[in-house]
């Protein structure tokens, strides 16, 4: 009972706190509403010197929160894009903020028109604890570049990560321009109802209902970043150890916990059992043991463990064939799995799997797999393998998603160049790059004239010469 009483006494406290921080930002940015390309590119600096320096300290804080993250998968997928995204940023940041120059038509003249792009204001995060700094800095770097002050709610998930990232920046940021938010799901819940000029959140879909309803509230715009079953195929001519390589590459980085993270396989009948040859080879090529293995990344907590375990039981009982790829799993590092003659009945069907497991689904003709695909909620991301042309184009035209490899998994995701984004029950809106740029800005349109004024001759009282001059003035 005592315990129960802190608890809630320290939510309300922290609620209290991100009520004021909210409150602090919203004054600092009325009181600097559009800063200078040259505050906004200093702040992406000082932003990239602290990873850059600091980039041990995270990986160990990392490494902690899962009991064990290979520290170069922490390199390769939250530091060095990180930087990039950084970097891309600055060095486009004029270029972006430069109004954009309108056409007027000859109705209309002597006038100009443009369009400006102004900082929304103050902007939410939500960051999941998966990719708890790239989750994080990705959103920030967009924001900042806008121009806004940026309010980040860590996950409870990742203590030692979110409180280095809090203590981290702010000693580059005052906290009314960047402020990092912790604490429990109650915290979560009231930051998400904070009447921000944007919120961003990235996680399971089923939150992100609560999220964009919390939202709704204040009519506050939002970007979701979610998930969902996000499939592979394999053409009926690829070199499997091709396609079983670069599938297991996206399947095992963080052990399947990422959002764009092959979530199962739709593979030709005949090439089921090679498939899991070569798909078996890979993954052993990858990690020759699991035991003390640094790369094998560990699943962050007991709890989804459990969950992964519980999906499992529940397949075998219904009739799946397990492949454990290695004997037994060590602490939390579960073996990657592989599920054979998965139904729709398994729960690792029905929901996101996220973790090393990984279904394999047989078809007998692309039109199956299109229809398989089509026939369930729109994924994140897709992946084919498979060299020829026509049926590349055959996957970009016949399915939907939020974006799709060619040849490759997760790597669409660190194109700084290209937006990043789900679609349907996978997400709405975008960020990452020019596209983040504008997530975070107010497009907005501007219509200049100055002392003379031809618009006079349209003005009331109306009557025969303004109806000719309509008249002529209309495009057919």
């Amino acid at each position: 009972m005592v315990a129960d009483i802190a608890y809630l006494q320290q939510s309300q406290q922290q609620i209290s706190q991100l009520e004021s921080l909210f409150q602090r930002q919203r004054e600092a940015f009325r009181a600097n509403p559009m800063p200078s390309a040259g505050q906004r590119a200093q702040w992406l600096k000082s932003l990239r010197e602290l990873l850059y320096t600091e980039q041990e300290a995270l990986i160990a804080a990392i490494s902690e929160d899962f009991s064990n993250r290979s520290a170069d998968e922490t390199r390769l997928a939250e530091i060095m894009p990180s930087l990039h995204g950084i970097h891309y940023a600055t060095k486009r940041l004029h270029k972006w903020m430069k109004p954009s120059r309108r056409g007027v038509g000859m109705a209309f003249q002597p006038a100009s028109a443009k369009v400006i792009y102004q900082p929304l204001g103050v902007v939410g995060v939500i960051v999941p604890w998966n990719y708890p700094l790239y989750l994080a800095i990705g959103p920030l770097v967009g924001a900042l570049a806008a121009g806004n002050r940026v309010m980040i709610k860590m996950s409870e998930s990742t203590p030692a990560t979110s409180q280095l990232l809090k203590d981290l920046l702010a000693r580059i940021f005052p906290e009314d321009l960047v402020g990092v938010v912790l604490g429990e799901a109650e915290v979560g819940v009231a930051f998400s109802r904070q009447p921000f000029d944007h919120l961003l959140f990235t996680g399971a879909t089923s939150i992100g209902k609560h999220v964009m309803r919390a939202a709704a509230e204040n009519l506050t715009p939002v970007t979701l970043e979610l998930g969902g079953k996000s499939p592979a195929i394999v053409s009926a001519d690829v070199p499997l150890a091709d396609a079983a390589e670069r599938i297991a590459f996206g399947k095992t980085m963080n052990a399947g916990q990422t959002c764009v993270a092959p979530d199962y396989v739709l593979v030709p009948e005949g090439r089921v059992e090679g498939f899991v040859e070569a798909y078996r080879q890979a993954v052993q090529g990858f990690f020759p043991q699991l035991k003390d293995n640094p790369d094998y990344t560990a699943i962050i907590n007991e709890r989804q463990l459990g969950r992964l375990n519980g999906y499992l039981a529940d397949a075998e009982a219904k009739g799946a064939r397990l492949v454990p790829l290695f004997p037994e799993a060590q602490g939390r590092r579960l073996p990657h799995t592989l599920v054979l003659n998965a139904t729709d009945e398994m729960k690792l069907m029905q929901e996101e799997i996220f973790g090393p497991l990984l279904p394999i689904v047989p078809y007998r003709q692309l039109e199956d797999a299109f229809a398989y695909i089509n026939d369930r909620p729109r994924p994140l991301a897709l992946y084919y393998f498979g060299y020829n042309r026509g049926e590349q184009q055959r996957v970009l035209h016949e399915t939907h998603s939020g974006g799709v490899c060619l040849n490759d998994t997760l790597l669409h995701v660190a194109q700084d160049d290209m937006p990043f984004g789900g679609i349907g029950p996978s997400g709405m809106g975008h960020y990452h790059g020019h596209e983040g740029f504008l997530t975070f800005s107010k497009a907005k349109g501007v219509f200049i004239k100055q002392r003379f004024n031809a618009a006079k001759m349209i003005y009331p009282p109306y009557g025969k010469a303004i109806q000719k001059l309509v008249h002529k003035l209309f495009v057919r």
